[in-house]
């Protein structure tokens, strides 16, 4: 894999500009990279898809002997070092498992739960004791975690959990009480990594065992979709923790949570791109199939528009994954998980990228949803019955924008975690939006691209100096005020958004030109300039709305007329363009780059 030439600080694509070369993607994946993904694949295709009804129906011992078997292969252990029974694999390939593992519908996302937010924990904040107790163990499936945050009645507001630890006078257990809701493996999963306060306050966090006593599971919830997996309530009453299962230290729960959550979402975003290629092929496959008016439907332009549509969002969210995957691993690689301060220096790593992971979690799951519903809608009538897999990707893919914080949530992290790394000094934000001011003042108008890209390369920095131009409004009108004003802030985070999705694709398509040539990337350049044109005026739209909110009279005439000169560019043929991407994904009947 490509090594990044600098390391790139979190949240700095919005002021800054990257070079093509640093960006990780697809086409770096090493002859490693493809064995690992193509032994994700064929575990679904022969373990999995023949027991999809069974699995789908619940069947607890069925799926943990298939994420046994998926522990065999080592599917299971990218993300545990060696030292610890794993395989200690770089972070592109455990999210090209991620990928590869979604055509398992709901069991995808009972190994998910358990080598993400079930396993990570302890990779990353446990002892040398917890670690080489634990990790063995849940590398190969012979235990299998759940990650429980959630209560009954706190959700996205973790720290308002009320579940309680106390520690015993002769400080050797810590004793349990509380109920944490919505646990995904919880019908039969052996390790808990449960969240509470100690002494009603401390947010802590610790290794709870499914044998010691108080501790039960709920009934199965019956939910919308992704039924094959477990999702029950964790009750506990006075369980005895030893005290040595506490992970880290006393009031750091916040920081496991966080930053666990932080992986959490960008592997969901892993996930949502799987699913999206697989309902591209789906759709691609049945419009090949069904005729009407004597002629295949995927003759007509607007199913054509649609599989053109979806294709392109696919094309930005892979390429944003593996860009956050290539950031992962250059700033995972300096953790030491046999150091003292692993806990220190995990959480930091993690944390850098903590807004990108925000970023890929609220787009993935937006993605999917779009690239289902449009689906749904190319099989018609049979999209609703449930023989189509099409409906099934389409409820299952519902839960991923409350998954892992809310995407109202994550919308309001985005700009208020770029503000706060600002505030530290971190990063130049407020710099570079005062240079800003003058230069706005004196832009010239009209310019003229003839290059390819050269004009999304410039509507991309137009982009970026739109945001800061509506950000520094914002944080200058309402400073301290800002966070209630959560309009304005979902404005800048969809705006941030869209510029890291512009940014991905744009410099994957010259990394790609740069390796084959123009005519060999020409779908790829096709799919950058509809996505960047079509990007472009939804920051436009919210710019507008962002500044009239804030400004009336001249102060906003005047802030529309520079508006109006940053957005200044020349049309192009998107429904042409579509076309011409439509007939690619057409004649291979799936995903094409």
């Amino acid at each position: 894999m490509s090594k990044v030439l600098n390391k790139v600080v979190g949240g700095s694509f919005i002021i800054e500009d990257l070079d093509f070369r640093q960006l990780v993607s697809p086409e770096d994946f090493t002859e490693e990279h493809r064995m690992i993904g193509d032994t994700a694949s064929d575990f679904v295709a022969r373990e999995i898809a023949p027991h999809d009804e069974e699995i789908e129906k619940l069947n607890y011992e069925l799926t943990v002997q298939k994420l046994r078997k998926a522990g065999e292969l080592g599917l299971l252990g990218a993300d545990v070092p060696e030292a610890y029974g794993g395989l200690g694999l770089d972070k592109v390939s455990s999210t090209l498992i991620s990928e590869r593992m979604t055509k398992a519908s709901a069991f995808a996302l009972s190994a998910g739960a358990h080598i993400g937010i079930g396993t990570l924990p302890i990779v990353y904040f446990g002892t040398e004791e917890q670690k080489r107790k634990y990790l063995p163990a849940l590398a190969t499936a012979e235990k299998v975690a759940a990650y429980c945050l959630t209560e009954p009645t706190s959700g996205s507001d973790a720290q308002g959990a009320k579940t309680t630890a106390k520690l015993t006078d002769d400080g050797e257990h810590y004793v349990l009480n509380g109920t944490k809701q919505f646990i995904t493996n919880a019908g039969f999963a052996d390790i808990f990594i449960v969240y509470a306060k100690v002494n009603g306050t401390d947010f802590s966090t610790f290794i709870v065992e499914r044998t010691m006593p108080g501790v039960s599971i709920g009934p199965e919830e019956k939910k919308m979709g992704i039924k094959g997996s477990s999702t029950c309530q964790l009750i506990l009453e006075d369980v005895h923790v030893p005290a040595r299962n506490l992970l880290w230290e006393v009031g750091k729960g916040h920081l496991i949570a966080f930053n666990i959550l932080n992986i959490g979402r960008f592997k969901l975003a892993a996930g949502c791109l799987g699913s999206s290629k697989d309902a591209i092929e789906y759709s691609a496959k049945y419009a090949n199939e069904r005729q009407q008016f004597g002629r295949k439907i995927s003759s007509f332009p607007l199913i054509g528009k649609k599989l053109a549509e979806m294709n392109v969002r696919t094309y930005a969210l892979e390429s944003m994954v593996y860009r956050t995957a290539g950031l992962f691993d250059e700033g995972l690689a300096e953790v030491d998980h046999g150091g003292e301060n692993v806990g220190l220096q995990a959480a930091k790593a993690i944390a850098e990228y903590q807004l990108e992971c925000s970023i890929n979690k609220v787009f993935g799951s937006e993605v999917l949803d779009f690239v289902a519903d449009e689906g749904v809608q190319i099989h018609g009538g049979y999209g609703f019955i449930q023989e189509y897999r099409i409906e099934r990707i389409y409820r299952d893919s519902r839960i991923n924008r409350i998954f892992e914080g809310t995407n109202e949530i994550n919308r309001l992290l985005i700009p208020g975690t770029l503000i706060k790394r600002a505030m530290k000094g971190e990063l130049p934000l407020m710099q570079k939006a005062m240079a800003l001011q003058s230069e706005l003042m004196s832009l010239v108008p009209g310019q003229t691209f003839e290059g390819t890209l050269e004009q999304e390369t410039h509507m991309l920095s137009m982009a970026k100096k739109i945001f800061l131009m509506a950000g520094a409004q914002a944080v200058q009108k309402y400073q301290t005020k800002l966070e209630q004003e959560q309009e304005v802030l979902s404005h800048l985070a969809d705006m941030m958004i869209s510029v890291f999705a512009m940014e991905s694709a744009l410099l994957r398509t010259r990394k790609l030109i740069d390796k084959m040539g123009e005519e060999k990337a020409r779908n790829a350049i096709d799919m950058t300039v509809v996505f960047v044109h079509e990007e472009f005026a939804r920051i436009e739209n919210w710019a507008k709305e962002t500044l009239a909110v804030m400004e009336e009279g001249d102060t906003l005439r005047t802030q529309l007329s520079v508006l109006k000169k940053l957005t200044r560019k020349s049309a192009v043929n998107t429904l042409g363009l579509k076309r011409q991407i439509a007939a690619k994904v057409i004649e291979a009947e799936k995903y094409v780059l």
